[in-house]
C-alpha cells in the first residue's frame, strides 16, 4: 500500500471511527503519482477515454470526442480530435478550455457540425475542413441536442426544451404585488404533472423537448413541433431532405406509458404529421435503407414486465408492411445501420460482451468484433458505440479490462486500434488482472458467469481478502472491461469478485426474467453466495476476510444480503433502496417501477413490497455497514439510506452514513466523488479486516 493511500485511509478511517458528521477532503491530500508503479486514487483525474466516434462518409477520417477529467474544476472536459484512418495520424480539431460534443459529418464529408460552449452557452457550430474555418450557427436560449444533418447538406435538425404553460393552480392564485426594494421569501414551487422530478435535474421545469431545423448556411431556427409532448430523441431525415422521421408518444396518457411510442413523419414544408407505426410498444431508432424504400427501426414490448429484448423490424414504405428481422434471436438488438439494401450492422450484448455484427434481412448474424466497450469508467458495465461509413468501414470505441476506450476501425474483416490514450498513465503501472469464472447457483443449478480481479504482484500461494461487488440495474451487465474503482480495490490488496447474477442482461429474456417480482430475493443472493464459495475453492481467498458492496440495485442486493447472512466482515451499501413501500412514491421512476417491476401499486401489494425490502430483514443484520448516497439523489432518495442508518443504530450495529453534497444518483460522475466513494469503502473495510491476514 502506498504512503499516500495509507495516509488517506488513516484520515478517513479516523473520521469513520469517530462520531458526528463525517467530513474528509482526501482530494486535497493528493500528491502526484506519476512515479508510482500502481494505480493510485489520484490517477483517476488523469484518465482519458474516447466516445461518440463518427466516421466520415467515405471512410477516410474519424472525428471523436476525447474526454478527460479536469482536476481544477472536478469535471469531465471534452475535446474533438480528427484521425486519419489510413495512417493513424491524429490532430486536435478543438482542444482548449471549452467543451465540444456531438460531432456530425455532412453527407459530402466537407463539413462538421458540433455543439460547444465557446460562447458561454451550448450552441451549434459548423467547421469547414478544407478551409479550416469555423462559425457559430445558433444563438439558442436553451441547450440543443440530437444534432442531425439533412442528406442535401442544407439543414440541421435538432431538439431543444421549450417552456410550456405554468401549472393550472399557480395561474389561479391571487398575486400580491411586492413593494419596490422589498426582500420576500422565494416564491412557492408548484408541481402538477405526473413526471415532476428526474434524477440529476431535480424538480422538472414545465418544458418539453421540441424539434427544430436550422439552415446550415446560418440563420434563424424554426420550431416544427408544439404542445405538451416530448418529440424525437432519434431524428432521421427522409432521403429527399423534405421530411423528418422520429419517435414520440403523442397519447394524452403518455406520462403513464413509459414503454410506448410510435414513429412519425413530419413534412417540413407543411408541418403535417403522419404516423408511420401504430404498434403497441416502443418504436425507436429509425434509419432509411440506401435506396430509401425501407425504414428499419427497433421495437420493444410494452408488457408489464421488467425486461424484454429489443427487436429489429423493417417497414417497406411502398406497401406499409412490417417485417421482423431475426425474430427468434434471444438478445437485445441495438443501434441498427444499413450496410446495403438487404443487410445491417447492429450491436448487441452477449454473455458479458458488447459485440458488433452484420445481420442479413433473412436473419443471418455474423459477429464482427467483441471488443466494443470502455466508455464506462467507474465500473465494468457494458458500454460502447460505433458508426459506419457509406462504404462499410466501421469506427468504434475499443475497450479492454486494462484500458478505457480507444478508437478502433474495422475494415475488410480486420480491426485496428488507432489510439493509445492512456499509455502515458497506465503503460508503466502494474494493474489488476481480470479472470473469468463460471459456476452453478445453489438455488437451482443455474449457470452464473462472473469475473475476479487479482491484485498487482498477486501470489496464488498467499491468502487475500475478497470483495464481492454487485452491479446495478438490475437488468444490466458487467464484463471484462476497465473499472477505475475496482482497480483501486485490487491495488489495496483485495481480490474483487463480480458476477452477472439472474436478472442480468446479455443472457436472453428467460435469464433476465428470473428476477421478475423477486427484486431482491434469496434467489439472487444464492447466485452471489455460490460465487463466493466458488472463489474460496480457488485456494487464495481468506475465508475470514470476506466483504460485500454494491451501488443502486447492487446496494439493494447488499443490504438484503446482510439480512440473510453474517458471513461478511463489513458491507458498503451505496445509494440503496431500503423500503420499497416508501421509495416507489418518493423516487423519480414510480410510473415505471410500480407496474413493470412490481405487481401493482404499493397500497394494494403491501406484503410483496415489504418482502422485497431490505428493511424487512434488518432485525437479522449484524454486519458493520457504511452507507454512501448523494444528497440530491432522486432515483434512490437519501431518505432510504437514512432509514437503514437509523434502524441499524437502534440495533447497536456499527454503521456510518456518508452523504455526498449536491450529488445525484451518479456519485462517480465527478472524479473527486468517485475517489471519495472508493476511499471511504476501503477505509471501512480496513477497519474490520483481520490484521493477521493482511497481504500488503
Amino acid at each position: 500500500m502506498s504512503t499516500f493511500t495509507r495516509s488517506a485511509l488513516a484520515i478517513t478511517a479516523s473520521l469513520i471511527l469517530g462520531s458526528g458528521v463525517l467530513q474528509a477532503d482526501t482530494v486535497s491530500q493528493m500528491p502526484t503519482s506519476a512515479s508510482s508503479r500502481y494505480f493510485e486514487a489520484e490517477d483517476i483525474f488523469a484518465l482519458e477515454y474516447a466516445s461518440d466516434v463518427q466516421i466520415s462518409p467515405d471512410g477516410s477520417k474519424i472525428v471523436y470526442v476525447r474526454a478527460g477529467n479536469d482536476i481544477m474544476t472536478d469535471s469531465t472536459h471534452t475535446t474533438l480530435w480528427l484521425l486519419d484512418v489510413k495512417t493513424g495520424k491524429q490532430l486536435p480539431l478543438f482542444a482548449d478550455k471549452f467543451n465540444y460534443s456531438q460531432p456530425r459529418w455532412s453527407a459530402d464529408g466537407k463539413q462538421l457540425a458540433f455543439i460547444s460552449d465557446v460562447s458561454g452557452k451550448r450552441q451549434i457550430h459548423l467547421h469547414w475542413l478544407t478551409e479550416n474555418k469555423t462559425a457559430q450557427l445558433s444563438t439558442l436560449q436553451n441547450s440543443p441536442s440530437n444534432l442531425t444533418w439533412s442528406p442535401d447538406g442544407k439543414q440541421l435538425a435538432f431538439t431543444m426544451n421549450v417552456m410550456a404553460s405554468e401549472a393550472d393552480v399557480k395561474q389561479r392564485v391571487k398575486k400580491v404585488k411586492k413593494p419596490a426594494g422589498a426582500k420576500w421569501s422565494d416564491s412557492a414551487v408548484v408541481l402538477d404533472r405526473v413526471r415532476y422530478q428526474a434524477d440529476g435535474q431535480g424538480f422538472l421545469k414545465p418544458e418539453f423537448r421540441q424539434i427544430f431545423i436550422l439552415p446550415a448556411s446560418g440563420g434563424t431556427e424554426r420550431q416544427l413541433t408544439k404542445g405538451d409532448f416530448h418529440y424525437g430523441s432519434d431524428l432521421q431525415f427522409t432521403p429527399d431532405s423534405k421530411a423528418l422521421v422520429f419517435s414520440a408518444n403523442l397519447d394524452a396518457e403518455w406520462e403513464f406509458q413509459p414503454r410506448d411510442s410510435n414513429l412519425y413523419r413530419l413534412d417540413l414544408a407543411t408541418e403535417q404529421l403522419t404516423a408511420l407505426t401504430t404498434m403497441a410498444g416502443d418504436e425507436s431508432s429509425p434509419v432509411f435503407s440506401p435506396d430509401g424504400k425501407q425504414l428499419a427501426f427497433l421495437w420493444q414490448s410494452n408488457d408489464l414486465v421488467p425486461y424484454s429484448n429489443s427487436k429489429l423490424k423493417v417497414l417497406t414504405l411502398g406497401n406499409n408492411t412490417i417485417t421482423d428481422i431475426a425474430p427468434d434471436f434471444d438478445r437485445s438488438i441495438d443501434s441498427p445501420n444499413w450496410l446495403s439494401n438487404s443487410s445491417f450492422v447492429v450491436q448487441y450484448d452477449d454473455r458479458g460482451q458488447r459485440k458488433l455484427a452484420s445481420l442479413t434481412s433473412k436473419g443471418k448474424l455474423t459477429d464482427l468484433t467483441a471488443s466494443l466497450g470502455g466508455v464506462s469508467q467507474p465500473q465494468p458495465y457494458l458500454s460502447g458505440q460505433y458508426s459506419v461509413s457509406d462504404n462499410g468501414v466501421i469506427a468504434y470505441t475499443h475497450g479492454t479490462s486494462q484500458r478505457p476506450s480507444d478508437v478502433a476501425v474495422l475494415q475488410k474483416g480486420k480491426s485496428t486500434v488507432l489510439t493509445a490514450l492512456n499509455e502515458d498513465l497506465l503503460g508503466h503501472k502494474k494493474l489488476a488482472q481480470v479472470h473469468e469464472i463460471t459456476y452453478k447457483s445453489s438455488f437451482d443449478g443455474e449457470e452464473i458467469q462472473g469475473w475476479y480481479m487479482t491484485p498487482p504482484d498477486f501470489d496464488p500461494a498467499k491468502k487475500y481478502p475478497l470483495l464481492l461487488e454487485i452491479h446495478g440495474g438490475p437488468h444490466l451487465a458487467y464484463g471484462p472491461q476497465w473499472s477505475a474503482e475496482m482497480q483501486r480495490y485490487a491495488k489495496e490488496g483485495y481480490v474483487v469478485f463480480y458476477d452477472n447474477h439472474r436478472g442480468s442482461s446479455s443472457y436472453g429474456e428467460r435469464f433476465a426474467m428470473l428476477l421478475h417480482n423477486k427484486y431482491s430475493s434469496p434467489e439472487d443472493y444464492a447466485d452471489h453466495d455460490s460465487g463466493v464459495n466458488a472463489m474460496l475453492k480457488l485456494g487464495f481467498i481468506d475465508e475470514n476476510n470476506l466483504f460485500i458492496g454494491g451501488g443502486s440495485a447492487g446496494g439493494i442486493a447488499t443490504a438484503y444480503a446482510i439480512g440473510l447472512t453474517n458471513r461478511y466482515k463489513a458491507a458498503a451499501v451505496v445509494k440503496p433502496i431500503i423500503n420499497w413501500l416508501s421509495k416507489v412514491l418518493t423516487g423519480d421512476s414510480y410510473t415505471y417501477q410500480t407496474f413493470h417491476q412490481f405487481p401493482g401499486v404499493p397500497w394494494e401489494n403491501v406484503e410483496h413490497y415489504w418482502q422485497r425490502s431490505p428493511l424487512s430483514l434488518v432485525g437479522n443484520v449484524t454486519t458493520p455497514t457504511i452507507l454512501i448516497t448523494g444528497e440530491s439523489d432522486r432515483r434512490t432518495p437519501i431518505s432510504e439510506s437514512e432509514q437503514f442508518y437509523q434502524a441499524l443504530k437502534l440495533r447497536r450495529i456499527d454503521t456510518a452514513m456518508v452523504r455526498i453534497p449536491g450529488s445525484p444518483h451518479g456519485i462517480s460522475n465527478r472524479p473527486s466523488r468517485m475517489i471519495e466513494k472508493v476511499e471511504y469503502m476501503l477505509a471501512w473495510f480496513e477497519k474490520y479486516r483481520t490484521p493477521a491476514e493482511k497481504t500488503n
